[in-house]
């Protein structure tokens, strides 16, 4: 890459995915504009990222890409998803969100930038039997642009999450010889290929914090349901895994993706815990003619007595349980899960920050893509 300044602008521009991922190459650029209609988003962003507010757009209709025509490098954006999603309605061009793909590729006719990038759910190649890609994919060639894409999964390229999108790379065409109908993959000098897969050295739990706060811990219920048969099967729920469920923006709050069961970190001594045959002993009923209830966690104890220290008894001493215990991902995890490293500032609430990180681009991606556009080829 020469030592020229970067010239970026994004849409549907969430958290910045690309920003970050262009901070950890170290890539020099300007953020020209960022668009969202979300307020808390913005907060985020400009607790990260260089912009003023004239920079910054929350409705892309109201948009003039014409006044930024021939100053973009590159242009990203990933229009909202639902509309194309395996497990939504899959309303498509139908629903109003499925059409602010258009307002994209309006952009891109009027600002013509060198390059652009637009991700979505892989549920978009083949919505309507693919008569909706073929309709969009044509749009993107009717701007000016020879297009590439590929369904790339999050797990190939460094990040242990299980998360496919398909990413659309375009290269504005600027010969006018050129059949806009023809994917070749030279243009303007420029030879794209979509990275290579990388082997996966990590695991989620290297992801985790050292210390979460004791909030982030299920309470009886929800451990009940995250640990239910069924919900394991059917993946609606996963323990301790190797490689995390695709994350989504409200997995945190209806006991559904990833949990974290692990033993609470503790300086009780050994000597305090019983023996499994005792462990029977206060757990068991009794017999037919002398029957205890084994109630143990109790939330109001038993008195205390003199002679607790010399026997045990089921339904007289106190007894409480301190195994391990279940948790959801915090935050910060859902953010490293993502690709963000730990500069990035969390100034918004919990609530927020999970739906911002689920909704988000894993930013190792771009990493890789954008060493195949800038880093390799100069």
């Amino acid at each position: 890459m020469n030592n020229n300044i970067l010239n970026i602008a994004t849409v549907f521009s969430g958290i910045g995915s690309v920003e970050h991922a262009l901070e950890r190459l170290r890539i020099p650029h300007n953020i020209i504009f960022a668009c969202d209609n979300d307020k808390f988003v913005k907060q985020s962003y400009f607790a990260n990222y260089k912009l003023n507010e004239n920079q910054w757009f929350d409705d892309i209709k109201n948009l003039d890409g014409n006044k930024y025509k021939n100053n973009i490098d590159l242009f990203v954006g990933g229009s909202p998803c639902q509309s194309f999603s395996m497990v939504g309605k899959r309303k498509g061009l139908e629903d109003f969100r499925g059409l602010l793909v258009f307002e994209f590729i309006r952009l891109l006719k009027e600002i013509q930038p060198k390059i652009f990038i637009f991700e979505n759910v892989k549920g978009l190649l083949n919505h309507n039997k693919g008569k909706t890609w073929e309709l969009i994919s044509k749009e993107f060639i009717s701007a000016n642009y020879i297009i590439h894409y590929k369904v790339l999964n999050a797990k190939d390229y460094g990040i242990p999450q299980n998360r496919e999108r398909v990413f659309v790379i375009g290269f504005l065409n600027n010969d006018t010889k050129t059949n806009k109908t023809n994917k070749t993959n030279k243009t303007n000098n420029i030879f794209f290929k979509f990275p290579e897969k990388i082997p996966l050295k990590l695991k989620v739990k290297d992801l985790l914090e050292d210390t979460p706060n004791p909030k982030y811990y299920l309470p009886p219920k929800g451990v009940q349901f995250v640990l239910n048969e069924k919900n394991l099967k059917k993946s609606y729920t996963q323990v301790n895994a190797d490689i995390a469920l695709c994350q989504k923006r409200n997995q945190q709050f209806n006991w559904h993706g990833d949990f974290i069961l692990e033993e609470p970190k503790n300086s009780i001594e050994e000597k305090y815990f019983l023996s499994e045959n005792t462990k029977k002993y206060v757990l068991s009923s009794g017999t037919k003619n002398f029957y205890i209830k084994p109630e143990i966690d109790l939330d109001i104890a038993r008195p205390l007595l003199s002679t607790m220290a010399k026997m045990h008894r089921a339904g007289v001493d106190n007894y409480y349980s301190y195994g391990q215990r279940l948790r959801k991902l915090t935050p910060r995890e859902c953010l490293r899960l993502m690709g963000f490293d730990d500069r990035f500032k969390i100034v918004v609430s919990d609530t927020q920050m999970y739906k911002q990180a689920g909704n988000s681009i894993v930013v190792n991606l771009f990493i890789e893509i954008l060493k195949e556009i800038y880093l390799k080829n100069n």
